[in-house]
């Protein structure tokens, strides 16, 4: 798979204090991108059929979103007990015989923005059928976006990691983060010693670098946090020496929240990271993109993504 960089807009040169040129030359770049992305949704059929999963997966999620806030109310404890393999085909079992560890290692979802539990229906319910004994989702409150902090979120964040492992027995676990909740887990394992408990983190479509859409936000915490070269991923870009925490970054070029799109690439020089780009695969949808949830499977049971299932996902 080709991955290609992070794309700025283009400056014009500067005049004397350059006031003139650099509104112009961001007003283009911006015009630029969004021809880009409108060419990338509906100038191709894969794109429209990614538009139409994405619309779709919305209307469902909307009709999921009130369960998944009583769900966890009214279960609080059951997903974390393990789930039974014997139902399991051969090959679904195999998972559990070939890598023990990463069978037994707790799997912990962390939703975005204005999100609940609801978005891992598909991706936990496969994890489970690929022999994960433990896939647990955690609720944060609807108002962190307006009230909250990322911070204050990430370290709230390991606490539900230490209740796993303690009601679990284990040493370690497995993250998967959408959106902010991707951002939440990377500030807790980069900045609050989290590497120690999280092997994996992987992130789906999280804003590593801000997205603009913050800007159109409630001018409260957590928006100006999301902010492009805002002090928090300012913050992130300090060295993590040392980090042992392995990294899948997947975010795609459909991506309407994630904009530039290319900003929620995981680009660190001390961190571990696998990348996936997708070409016509939405914000929601990615949590439902059959190939995401193959690879996602493959990279926490620590099988190599093969470079052709790279490209498949790229193409």
């Amino acid at each position: 798979m080709d991955v290609t960089g992070v794309m700025s807009p283009a400056v014009a040169p500067d005049d004397d204090d350059g006031t003139a040129e650099k509104p112009i030359a961001a007003i283009a770049g911006a015009l630029w991108r969004g021809l880009g992305y409108a060419a990338r949704t509906v100038g191709v059929p894969a794109g429209v059929r990614g538009l139409a999963v994405e619309v779709a997966y919305t209307a469902v999620h909307l009709s999921l979103y009130p369960w998944g806030l009583v769900d966890e109310v009214l279960n609080p404890s059951g997903t974390f007990a393990h789930h039974r393999t014997a139902d399991l085909s051969p090959s679904q079992r195999s998972l559990v015989v070939s890598d023990m560890d990463a069978s037994t290692t707790p799997v912990l979802l962390v939703h975005g923005i204005v999100d609940n539990r609801s978005i891992f229906a598909v991706l936990a319910r496969a994890l489970r059928k690929r022999g994960f004994g433990v896939v647990h989702a955690v609720n944060f409150s609807v108002l962190t976006a307006f009230t909250g902090d990322i911070r204050l979120a990430a370290q709230e964040l390991g606490h539900h990691v230490e209740r796993l492992c303690a009601s679990t027995g284990a040493d370690r676990v497995h993250i998967v983060g959408h959106s902010l909740g991707g951002l939440m887990a990377r500030y807790y394992v980069q900045r609050l010693g989290g590497d120690a408990r999280v092997d994996t983190l992987v992130t789906l479509g999280t804003p590593h670098r801000g997205s603009l859409i913050a800007h159109c936000l409630p001018p409260t915490r957590v928006p100006r946090q999301l902010q492009p070269d805002s002090d928090l991923l300012r913050e992130l870009d300090e060295p993590a020496p040392e980090c042992r925490t392995r990294f899948l970054a997947v975010w795609s070029r459909q991506d309407q929240l994630i904009i530039p799109q290319s900003a929620a690439r995981l680009q660190h020089p001390d961190l571990q990271v696998t990348e996936i780009e997708l070409e016509h695969v939405g914000h929601l949808s990615m949590t439902i993109d059959p190939e995401v949830v193959h690879l996602v499977s493959r990279l926490l049971a620590r099988r190599p993504i093969r470079g052709s299932e790279r490209r498949e996902l790229a193409g």
